[in-house]
């Protein structure tokens, strides 16, 4: 499921397109954002149905095999280890997964088949794919690992795959690191007595509702905002602030006055780290900074209300 840092990147987004564009349609951008945050659940519902069609399509290879001209003896008695895989067997014959795909119309795999092949080969040539068929333990636990260990080594780092999910969708770019997570976190959770199910988009309304509610308190209020942040920063002109920066810190200060349940240091820490990742290498420092500033800022003001786990 989407964390609260992913939300907090897809509105940072969203805020940015939308204040760098001067676009004032606050309904279109909100509706554009909660869609990239439910594509999300395509792409990870096209990653769990891509080791499917793999393992399918090495079935496909062994029968057609066993129909050579000159068949050998592994022609005729293939290694069926990994086409009956139990994990991806379970992923197959999940109600939930294929509900998914036949609602979404997701049949980029047969639209697309190449990449099918390509990893297919990428697992065919790879000694993990070698030593697993060596293995004489055929347990639920062995497959699963392996299952893992195959998403993590061939699919996740495929630079090609990569091209491809971001050509079909430019919000995916960002995505996709996190979705693999979300793929791996969902394997290792799976049971051998347990049906696959695919994992809930949101973990709860309050998580659907947050992407919402920060999102247009802080483009409603950004500029209230940004002349809290020349109050409290003199030494910095606005316009020597970073785009990225400023908003960044705009939206801590929205937390920060609105979101009573948030601690204020989960807040501080949270955009640190989003700074690390989509600003300037000195980014994290000055959000920093100009976050605790205001926070000691909003406290003394008496503006800065936390209450329940938010006092932590």
């Amino acid at each position: 499921m989407i964390n609260r840092r992913h939300i907090r990147v897809k509105v940072m987004q969203s805020v940015y397109a939308m204040i760098k564009s001067h676009d004032d349609d606050i309904v279109k951008e909100e509706k554009f954002l909660k869609f990239s945050i439910k594509k999300m659940f395509d792409l990870y519902v096209l990653l769990f149905k891509l080791l499917v069609e793999v393992q399918n399509l090495a079935e496909q290879k062994q029968e057609i095999s066993k129909k050579k001209h000159l068949v050998t003896d592994e022609d005729l008695s293939p290694n069926r280890k990994f086409v009956e895989n139990k994990l991806i067997k379970k992923i197959a014959e999940s109600s939930s997964l294929s509900l998914h795909v036949e609602a979404q119309n997701l049949n980029n795999w047969s639209t697309d088949d190449e990449y099918v092949k390509l990893i297919w080969e990428k697992l065919r040539k790879s000694t993990l794919y070698t030593n697993y068929l060596s293995l004489e333990d055929d347990s639920f636990t062995i497959d699963k690992n392996f299952v893992i260990d195959f998403f993590t080594d061939i699919i996740a780092p495929n630079t090609k795959l990569a091209e491809y999910f971001e050509d079909e969708n430019i919000t995916w770019v960002d995505d996709i690191p996190f979705v693999n997570t979300w793929v791996v976190r969902s394997l290792k959770k799976q049971k051998e007595t347990n049906t696959f199910l695919l994992g809930n988009l949101y973990k709860n309304k309050d998580d659907s509702d947050f992407v919402s509610e920060l999102f247009k308190k802080v483009i409603l209020n950004h500029h209230t905002f940004e002349n809290d942040i020349k109050i409290h920063t003199p030494n910095w002109e606005s316009d020597r602030i970073a785009d990225m920066d400023m908003i960044l810190i705009k939206m801590g200060a929205c937390e920060f006055l609105n979101f009573p349940m948030i601690p204020t240091k989960v807040t501080i820490n949270e955009y640190i780290e989003i700074a690390k990742d989509y600003s300037s290498e000195k980014s994290s420092y000055f959000v920093n900074g100009v976050l605790d500033k205001l926070s000691r800022e909003f406290e003394k003001d008496k503006k800065l209300i936390k209450v329940g786990r938010g006092l932590l």
